[in-house]
């Protein structure tokens, strides 16, 4: 986190019919709604969590 690098990510997917994890990682992610876009730190967990759910979320950019 000292580096500050960031990446974009989009909702690209509905939870709607997902199983509650996925769900869940789209909250934790700060998601919540289709083509919301939101600016995270790059982390390993950031990352791990995108890598989740790709057929839900699209990095825009990093």
């Amino acid at each position: 986190m000292a580096d500050g690098k960031t990446i974009t990510v989009q909702q690209i997917g509905s939870p709607i019919r997902r199983e509650k994890s996925q769900r869940a990682t789209l909250i934790g992610l700060g998601l919540n709604k289709m083509n919301k876009q939101r600016e995270l730190v790059d982390t390993p967990e950031v990352r791990g969590m995108i890598n989740k759910i790709p057929h839900l979320v699209r990095v825009v950019g990093e």
